[in-house]
């Protein structure tokens, strides 16, 4: 039997657990290794992480519990030091073969700020999923005063535009219809690589040398790293997805300052008016922090009013959660409660928007991507249940939206 695995966090976590799930496999583990693969982001995963790794140890005492990603690179010792934990492997050994050999020493975690290439390792199977995932890059160069994630991640290093091509035509074959693109911050992809490409140049390259990919979708993006080939494909490229999701983090100048983001709240808003422009049909999601440290009701409606008048349909909402080590840590911190009920505010008027793009779509013929028990996503990434019977999951359909609701669009066969 497999190795039993459990992921926390982002979409490239997500991939590298499929990826350390065929490495366990192949070096001889079985189900009684459990990997636990962390995230940093919010104190609130890394309790579900270590929460998680307690219940695997009272539930079955014989599992070997092998603890990576974020948190634990970060924090090494305090992971390595709960119950049931039989090693803590770093973010920069992770996705290397030997790192999983059953006689693996259970030594000190590597320097992640040392860490070079990001190791290419290609994964061809996520389970129950109908969207693969490919990374294309990896660590981040800046500096959020928020974020821990650079310490973590380490810099910024590509994947060569060869090997994404390479994963991606076998993700073809084994029969995915969608392939996302991630990272920690893919909107930074290219200056280690020759010729120094941008995300854009490589997106365009991709779908040109790997005609018979349907669609392409692309994980969260720094709006300051929008280049100019990345507007042509939006424009021009129908299989580049009208979805954006752009890292955000607040709607207010100051505490955009504050957070040491790259873009103002006029460059956030002319980019989506430019998006709309060019691809009238997207749909933007954003991610948003509520309660930043000094943060005033002020600063907040200006958050608030972004939501509507960027048109965001799809929020990821964080109160803000102070990671030891960084900056906004040592900053005058607002109360726990009212970060929370701003966070709820926030996260209702993401709510309203995103029943407003769904009733939008009544009536239209949406080309949806199936996926298991009877859902699927529609090209702006809109949730779909089927309406009677369901195809297959996997294959691509036009439904007809005959209804929305708060959990998404309802379609059948058109």
């Amino acid at each position: 039997m497999s190795v039993r695995t459990l992921n926390f966090g982002c979409r490239l976590n997500a991939y590298e657990t499929e990826a350390m799930r065929g490495l366990a496999d192949a070096a001889g583990h079985d189900a009684t290794t459990l990997i636990v693969n962390t995230c940093a982001v919010t104190g609130e995963a890394e309790a579900q992480a270590r929460q998680a790794i307690r219940r695997a140890a009272r539930e079955t005492p014989n599992a070997r519990i092998i603890v990576t990603g974020c948190a634990a690179q970060i924090a090494p010792d305090a992971w390595a030091a709960l119950p049931g934990v039989a090693r803590v492997v770093g973010n920069a050994d992770k996705l290397r073969p030997e790192a999983w050999a059953p006689d693996a020493p259970a030594g000190p975690v590597s320097d992640i700020m040392r860490a070079e290439a990001a190791p290419p390792l290609p994964v061809t199977e996520f389970a129950g999923r109908a969207r693969a995932l490919v990374q294309v890059q990896q660590g981040c160069d800046h500096r959020c005063t928020f974020c821990v994630i650079p310490y973590g991640r380490g810099p910024s290093r590509s994947v060569p535009l060869g090997v994404v091509v390479e994963q991606v035509r076998a993700l073809v074959a084994q029969g995915y219809r969608e392939v996302v693109l991630t990272g920690v911050d893919i909107a930074s992809y290219g200056p280690d690589l020759p010729g120094q490409p941008r995300l854009g140049q490589m997106v365009r390259r991709l779908l040109a040398l790997v005609p018979e990919l349907p669609r392409l979708r692309l994980s969260s993006l720094d709006p300051a790293g929008m280049d100019d080939d990345l507007w042509r494909l939006l424009a021009e490229e129908p299989r580049l997805m009208p979805h954006l999701h752009l890292s955000l983090q607040h709607g207010a100048d100051l505490m955009l300052k504050r957070m040491k983001r790259r873009h103002s709240r006029a460059q956030a808003l002319a980019l989506a008016a430019r998006a709309r422009a060019l691809r009238p049909d997207i749909a933007l999601g954003a991610d948003l922090i509520a309660g930043f440290p000094t943060e005033e009701e002020a600063h907040f409606a200006e958050m608030l009013a972004l939501v509507a008048e960027a048109g965001l349909s799809f929020l990821h909402v964080f109160p803000f959660s102070a990671r030891p080590g960084t900056p906004a840590a040592r900053m005058p911190q607002l109360p726990v409660a009212l970060r929370r009920e701003r966070a709820a505010r926030l996260r209702q008027a993401g709510a309203a928007a995103r029943q407003a793009l769904f009733a939008s779509r009544l009536g239209r013929v949406e080309s949806v991507l199936l996926e298991q028990g009877g859902r699927g996503h529609t090209e702006q990434f809109a949730p779909v249940r089927v309406a009677g019977h369901a195809p297959a999951p996997g294959s691509l359909r036009p439904m007809r939206v005959l209804a929305a609701d708060d959990q998404g669009l309802i379609a059948e066969a058109a």
